[in-house]
């Protein structure tokens, strides 16, 4: 049955009979314990393989500039080094992709997944080939500014679709899953740009042409297969069973909170300006937010410069495509590991205290050492202390708000604010000051520092909540079916 127009986020169930059913499944027998084993398999490999295609392709298109940079962008369209022009145009596409960013977010519901999320690759892949006919400086940032606007949208709809198909406990292995794509489109996008750089020349495209060209028709490629097999939530599921289905349905409103914070509520928002409030003045939103700022920063550090660096140590543009692609692999490996960890202890912020460390004492050392081999043996551990600590940071503000418009905003802001290390990046690593690159890797280093101490701020802001809840201090919102409720506990 297919859910009803103005109920696809959180397809619930919608007729008396069904919602009978549903209240009446025994979720602890061994055939049903046996039956969410099935539907999450079905889950996990009809849906996180397309959006794992659709993230690897965003990281792809948003960090291929990098790599075309290497093959001569900025000399063919005749940039000013000494303006930072280049520089211009990146900082130009993270402003519009944070601008796009919670308004996405708060259409995703009317639009629905299935539409919205193939929609927005679609159009970033039309828009990143054309960055492979730009004739000059002025059409580079033209052509990164609607980029900027297409792409915003995709990562915080995706945390948001996510949400309303599995519980609490399951979502940050589930992020985890599809965002090694990200750690992947490094390697990936190193590998395919040293391939397509053979093309140079032919139809009179120079290397850096054919990347984006390339590039651009594989994501509108990923955008129509995610059009065709995305489902809008449970109940459009067409590879699920109904009694599947059914199962399903009761595991999402029996994991939250004890039943007490009810999906179909969700599903029966209204969008609500004091909804949108409260994301935005929440703590959480702020702690964790400016926490995933500073990963974010030193993540678009690799993405954006790592084959520069490369390079800088001594080796080709070639050599620097092909070596970049070994600390992404083995970031994607331990970050799936540190997913399965997270939400098997069911902690966030406990975790990232751990994995964050990791990637301090990377920056710390490639800052002040000058060995070419110690440097490169230290950005394993700057890929892998920061890819890992993704997956918890998305999943904690997910799994701590309740109210669909809530968490659309608190997901979406969070990314924004986030995103906006992306400006850091920009001009933080200026050619000049290569190789050592001590001023750039420094400012990252101290932001992830104090990204350490905000999540532990959060951790302990978070334990506080639930100790004034046990002790009876938020038993005015019994019954308001959002996470301020006395039996919905935060993770921490």
């Amino acid at each position: 049955m297919a859910p009803p127009p103005d109920k696809p986020m959180v397809d619930m169930a919608y007729t008396t009979e069904k919602a009978e059913l549903v209240n009446n499944v025994d979720l602890e027998s061994a055939h049903a314990r046996a039956l969410t084993r099935r539907i999450l398999w079905k889950m996990d490999t009809r849906i996180l393989p397309v959006l794992a295609l659709l993230f690897l392709c965003s990281f792809l298109d948003r960090t291929n500039v990098g790599n075309a940079r290497l093959y001569g962008l900025e000399k063919e369209l005749g940039m000013d080094l000494q303006d930072k022009q280049y520089d211009q145009g990146l900082a130009v596409f993270y402003a519009t992709y944070i601008v796009s960013e919670v308004p996405s977010n708060l259409v995703l519901k009317r639009v629905t997944p299935r539409v919205w999320l193939p929609f927005l690759t679609f159009a970033w892949g039309v828009v990143s080939m054309c960055q492979g006919f730009v004739r000059n400086f002025a059409g580079f940032v033209s052509v990164r500014a609607v980029l900027g606007l297409t792409e915003g949208g995709l990562l915080p709809g995706m945390i948001l679709y996510l949400s309303g198909l599995y519980t609490r406990r399951e979502l940050a292995l589930r992020i985890g899953l599809f965002y090694t794509a990200a750690s992947l489109s490094g390697a990936f996008g190193g590998l395919l740009a040293r391939g397509l750089s053979e093309l140079a020349g032919h139809g009179g495209y120079s290397a850096w042409r054919w990347i984006f060209i390339i590039e651009g028709l594989i994501t509108i490629a990923a955008a129509i297969v995610a059009g065709a097999l995305l489902p809008n939530g449970i109940l459009g599921a067409s590879f699920l069973t109904d009694k599947e289905k059914v199962h399903a349905v009761q595991r999402l409103r029996r994991a939250v909170s004890a039943g007490t914070i009810n999906p179909e509520h969700e599903a029966d928002e209204k969008f609500s300006w004091h909804e949108v409030g409260r994301a935005v003045f929440s703590w959480q939103t702020w702690l964790s937010a400016c926490a995933y700022f500073g990963i974010l920063a030193g993540l678009y550090s690799f993405g954006l410069f790592l084959p520069t660096i490369i390079a800088a140590l001594g080796h080709t543009a070639n050599a620097a495509q092909l070596w970049s692609v070994i600390p992404y692999a083995v970031a994607s490996v331990v970050t799936v590991i540190v997913a399965f960890a997270s939400d098997h202890f069911q902690v966030r912020g406990i975790i990232m205290l751990v994995t964050m460390p990791i990637a301090i004492a990377g920056y710390a050392v490639i800052a002040n050492v000058e060995s070419a081999n110690v440097k490169y043996g230290m950005t394993f551990l700057m890929a892998t202390g920061l890819y890992s600590s993704v997956p918890p940071v998305l999943g904690w503000l997910a799994n701590n708000s309740a109210g669909h418009y809530k968490r659309a905003t608190a997901a979406a802001l969070q990314l924004a604010i986030a995103n906006a290390g992306g400006f850091v990046t920009v001009f933080v690593y200026p050619s000049p000051q290569g190789p050592q690159f001590h001023k750039g890797h420094t400012i990252i280093l101290s932001l992830l520092v104090a990204g350490w101490f905000m999540i532990l701020g959060n951790v302990l802001y978070c334990a506080k909540v639930n100790r004034d809840k046990a002790r009876g201090r938020y038993d005015e919102y019994i019954g308001s079916g959002d996470d301020r409720d006395p039996s919905f506990r935060l993770v921490l």
